[in-house]
């Protein structure tokens, strides 16, 4: 391999709050919309193409609120401009019905946004709603990513695409490796069935894990051609097991773990070029 040769080139995104870590958790969970511009800033120098945000109402519970979202929104870009992709969730955490999620991304309008399939589309009748979504961030030109937690959701996501429901050819997704319980702890084995032979193919996927083998997870995505979300919604951990004290070192290691293997990490710029290259 010459100097200029590279294994993979791929996207370090970070997960820095999520919708149920506190500050008893953790005293560096950023919740207000000043303390997730400052780690959008550090995460930015340390590697990250793209912050995954979450909102909470006052009391630090999860929300889903479009005030709340142009809010975070508008501080991250006053401090960082657009060199970093600013991605919403539209999880309901047992709260929020569909069409609630629905109607907040359409009011915020974001960049990017993640829509998990088993909330959005729980059953059939709920796929109307969920194609005329997709299309719609189609005409608007924000970036989707799908997320899904198993193989079995990747199967249904592929069936959605054959009949029609998605309006592209493919579309970004994230493999989940486990579950929001305690004492969550992923493996990185638990990546094969989502690239098993027979599992749908997606051009541009991610993995985020949970637990203190968060790097290790997500660095054998990186070596297999996969994108990567690190940070403290799923993990607040070192890989030695100890604390780690912001975001931005969980986002370092990875960056520096894969680009020693030979992998180039993009920007935010570079990803967004990628992703609307991707979805035309």
């Amino acid at each position: 391999m010459n100097a200029k040769a590279t294994l993979n080139s791929i996207a370090v995104a970070v997960a820095p709050n999520g919708g149920r870590g506190t500050k008893a958790d953790h005293p560096a969970i950023p919740l207000t919309p000043a303390e997730l511009a400052r780690t959008a800033a550090e995460c930015l120098e340390a590697g990250a193409a793209m912050i995954h945000v979450h909102v909470r109402k006052p009391d630090g519970c999860h929300l889903l609120d479009a005030d709340a979202y142009h809010a975070v929104i508008a501080a991250i870009e006053a401090e960082v401009g657009d060199r970093i992709i600013v991605q919403i969730t539209s999880e309901a955490l047992g709260i929020y019905q569909p069409h609630e999620q629905i109607a907040v991304v359409k009011a915020v309008k974001p960049e990017a946004v993640s829509l998990a399939l088993r909330e959005l589309v729980p059953d059939e009748t709920f796929e109307a709603e969920f194609a005329e979504l997709l299309l719609w961030t189609k005409r608007e030109r924000i970036l989707p990513q799908i997320i899904l937690y198993d193989q079995a959701e990747a199967f249904r996501l592929a069936d959605f695409m054959r009949r029609g429901l998605v309006p592209w050819g493919d579309i970004p997704v994230l493999f989940v490796l486990g579950r929001y319980s305690v004492n969550q702890l992923s493996q990185p084995n638990e990546i094969l069935p989502f690239l098993a032979m027979e599992t749908p193919r997606f051009a541009h996927w991610s993995v985020c894990a949970f637990g203190r083998y968060e790097a290790a997870c997500v660095t054998t995505a990186a070596l297999l051609g996969g994108n990567v979300r690190v940070g403290f919604e799923n993990n607040i951990s070192l890989p030695d097991g100890t604390l780690a004290k912001t975001n931005a070192d969980l986002v370092g290691i990875v960056r520096k773990s894969v680009e020693t293997l030979g992998v180039v990490t993009h920007d935010g710029e570079e990803l967004r070029e990628r992703l609307h290259k991707m979805l035309g």
